[in-house]
């Protein structure tokens, strides 16, 4: 009976485990939808990318949560464990919903700010791969944590006044001619932003367990 019992309980270190191949696919999305704005002659390709990676980033998430079902024995609090799989879940969510929209309206061409939110995204996910394996021994790692999760905070800070400046020169440049264009290139940067409060919530889930662990 023991012995079955055991084999219903996952290793502790795979939560971790699922946690960092998330975070991986976080970057890769990232880095799919940046090169969006990067070669109109790509768009597709790396849209498609986009999505691809979500799906499977999906799939990790499923399979958190499906173990927190299974698992006697977790490495932190369970609630904690599945807001942050499913903080980080939404953040690449986001990502696949920024492309549908580049594809939805066959968007062809971009605004600068756009370009800078992007790369921005890059940035908070290649912290994000950085941070999620020192959760492995926070008591050890906290203070580097905290300082990741202020990085990814104040890159978030960055991308809001992108996001303002940007509308700013569309309501100056592209909107006042073209109304249409003015609506769908609001919707996209909206769902930019939308991509960095994303990874902050991710940041600010982490330091909440930090704080919590020291």
């Amino acid at each position: 009976m023991v012995g079955f019992l055991k084999k219903l309980m996952p290793r502790e270190d795979k939560f971790f485990d699922m946690f960092e191949a998330h975070a991986v696919k976080s970057l890769s999305a990232a880095m799919s939808l940046a090169a969006i704005f990067e070669n109109n002659k790509t768009i597709g390709q790396h849209c498609a990318a986009v999505m691809k990676t979500e799906d499977e980033a999906d799939h990790i998430a499923t399979q958190v949560n499906e173990g927190l079902r299974k698992s006697f024995i977790t490495p932190f609090d369970r609630g904690d464990i599945g807001k942050l799989i499913n903080d980080m879940d939404d953040a690449v969510d986001q990502m696949n919903k920024t492309a549908k929209t580049i594809l939805l309206y066959e968007v062809k061409s971009f605004e600068p700010n756009m370009k800078i939110i992007a790369d921005e995204a890059v940035h908070m996910a290649k912290l994000l791969t950085e941070a999620l394996p020192l959760l492995r021994n926070i008591g050890n790692n906290a203070a580097r944590l905290h300082t990741l999760c202020g990085q990814m905070m104040a890159i978030e800070d960055e991308s809001d006044r992108h996001h303002e400046n940007g509308l700013k020169a569309l309501i100056k440049g592209k909107g006042k001619k073209d109304a249409m264009a003015f609506i769908i290139f609001q919707e996209l940067y909206g769902h930019l932003e939308k991509v960095a409060d994303k990874l902050e919530d991710v940041a600010r889930t982490i330091d909440g367990i930090v704080i919590e662990h020291v």
